[in-house]
């Protein structure tokens, strides 16, 4: 049985001055490479990482048995928990791809103090016109989205079209995929992406940890 609050995996310090929350996408849990990368990238850099995962993937933890994810209404529910039990003063939420609109989907109803998406789906892939951006063009919470300029759930020429709230900022990932993947022939590296990632996730909480 799904307990009250997800199960939550920390890394980083716990005396940590700010606390990032984060979760997968729809297919992957969350200890992924990707996932575990961001993780620990950001723990070492003295953050406190909180992960966990939706209800549908965690069962698939226990059972074995895959599921579709969960109804939305139900992972907007599991991420309020979520940030119920971390207390959303000085919280920044986040996730990769889904986890990741679903929480810019709370952000602003929780309080919360910042949003970070790592790949966020604009888009379902092929169907441009299906735009996920409603919300965006409102969004109070300061949030940062780092996008794989060839993302083909929103590459760089179809979000630069997007009229999105001047507390949204998008940093693009050279030549990257939605996992922020380059091509060989670009002369760039995943890991080189990814940790430029890091570099950014870093600047932007400093930047909302300043006084107004």
């Amino acid at each position: 049985m799904q307990s009250t609050h997800p199960e939550l995996l920390i890394h980083g310090p716990n005396n940590a001055k700010r606390t990032i929350a984060l979760t997968h996408g729809a297919g992957s849990p969350m200890d992924t490479p990707f996932m575990e990368f961001f993780a620990k990238g950001l723990g070492e850099k003295g953050i406190r990482v909180v992960r966990f995962e939706f209800p549908y993937m965690a069962s698939k933890r226990e059972t074995g048995k895959g599921k579709p994810p969960d109804r939305e209404p139900v992972l907007r529910v599991t991420w309020m928990k979520v940030i119920e039990k971390l207390g959303a003063k000085g919280l920044v939420i986040g996730g990769k791809s889904m986890g990741g609109r679903i929480a810019s989907l709370v952000a602003d109803e929780a309080g919360v103090a910042g949003l970070v998406c790592l790949g966020y789906p604009f888009h379902p892939v092929g169907k441009p016109d299906q735009l996920r951006v409603e919300h965006l063009r409102t969004i109070k919470t300061p949030t940062l989205i780092l996008q794989g300029e060839r993302d083909t759930f929103g590459n760089r020429d179809e979000v630069n079209g997007y009229k999105l709230s001047k507390a949204v900022k998008v940093k693009w990932l050279g030549d990257g995929d939605h996992s922020f993947r380059p091509r060989k022939s670009s002369g760039r590296t995943e890991e080189g992406n990814w940790t430029e990632s890091i570099e950014e996730i870093e600047k932007f909480l400093a930047e909302i940890s300043k006084p107004a």
